[in-house]
């Protein structure tokens, strides 16, 4: 029966898809940084789950109801103390590793990710808000989101970026994290809390399960098994080979010297979605050096039970190469599936916000009845 922390010997550490009250309150997010969580992420469909599917925050939410404040100041005071009590946790999991793990992300507003100035403005504010140096702002890869990490990077924001599910997109994200750390050397943090170049932190978000289930789709179609269940982690293997020949650059080894922090990627949406598909599938064959993999908690229990700990990651690239080259053969344009799924993602995590804030109205109407 393997352990988390077993991952640890190939150099990727384990963060947990999930947060909520009583996770953080009932001593279970300290028991799992035991076993070998060493951070947590969030997004607006796992926040959704925790505020309006359970009673955590009843109580809290009453107190704030009754005190006059609005929807969106509700949902911020709920989320903002469940980050800082996380962060809290995992504060000791930040010091014991250099700040290199130990992060708590929070995601913008999804109705932000089309407008750069807000997004920038409102990724400072957030992080000023918690109030930990050990919180992640997650910023969405999207066009107008490149400019957006930047400008945060400079500021000395740590920076989650999500929704990346293409290698040109990932290409992009990681010169705008460089284009920040190359500001943030000459002019120093700008915002309160925030970090020299030697300190700032951020991850590369690469999406999963999603490709397999777009692609898979496209080959059933056509009649063919022969690349089922098998690009998403050959588009992982393309884009790891792309983070090694960036922190191999010229320009990398230059901030390296000023001791800045390689944007490690992250594999994120680490559950299969295919019942067929082992539910280890993107953990086991995606573990290698200078990595993250962020798992549900369906996926934590099911890699201490049954994975498989080992180097995978380097192993067979060229047919990695040669698997994502083939769709193009089979008249499947990979690019276009690539660019739907991040607007779906964008769509996906605005709509489970809209639902939250309802359901907070829907509380606060009936309270002020």
């Amino acid at each position: 029966m393997p352990a988390l922390s077993e991952l640890k010997q190939f150099d990727q550490s384990v963060w947990f898809d999930f947060i909520r009250r009583s996770l953080i309150t009932s001593g279970e997010l300290a028991r799992l940084a035991a076993q070998g969580v060493q951070g947590v992420t969030s997004n607006p469909a796992i926040f959704e789950k925790a505020i309006a599917g359970s009673s955590d925050y009843d109580e809290e939410m009453k107190a704030l109801i009754t005190a006059g404040k609005s929807v969106s100041d509700i949902y911020e005071a709920l989320a903002i103390k469940d980050i800082q009590l996380a962060a809290d946790v995992m504060r000791s999991v930040y010091a014991a590793t250099g700040g290199r793990d130990g992060y708590v992300s929070l995601e913008v507003s999804p109705f932000l990710a089309s407008d750069t100035p807000r997004t920038v403005a409102e990724a400072r504010r957030l992080y000023q808000a918690v109030g930990r140096p050990n919180v992640m702002i997650k910023i969405p890869a999207t066009a107008e989101g490149l400019p957006a990490i930047t400008e945060t990077i400079a500021a000395g924001v740590n920076v989650n970026v999500t929704l990346i599910f293409a290698l040109a997109n990932y290409q992009a994200v990681a010169d705008a994290y460089m284009a920040g750390l190359e500001r943030l050397a000459v002019t120093g943090p700008s915002v309160t809390g925030g970090h020299p170049v030697n300190a700032v932190a951020s991850v590369a978000s690469f999406f999963v399960s999603r490709v397999d289930s777009a692609v898979d789709k496209e080959l059933e179609k056509r009649g063919t098994s022969e690349l089922l269940g098998k690009i998403a982690i050959a588009n992982c293997k393309l884009a790891y080979a792309e983070f090694k020949r960036i922190t191999a650059s010229p320009r990398w080894k230059t901030l390296a010297a000023r001791g800045a922090r390689a944007q490690r990627v992250l594999w994120a949406s680490t559950s299969t979605k295919n019942p067929a598909y082992p539910d280890t599938l993107y953990v086991d064959e995606l573990i290698g050096p200078e990595t993250v993999n962020t798992m549900p908690p369906e996926t934590v229990k099911a890699f201490i039970d049954h994975g498989r700990p080992s180097e995978t990651l380097t192993q067979e690239l060229a047919t990695a190469r040669k698997q994502v080259g083939r769709l193009a053969e089979l008249g499947i344009d990979f690019d276009g599936i690539t660019r739907r799924l991040q607007e779906e993602g964008v769509a996906a995590f605005a709509k489970p916000f809209q639902a939250l804030m309802d359901s907070i109205d829907a509380k606060r109407r009936r309270l002020m009845a």
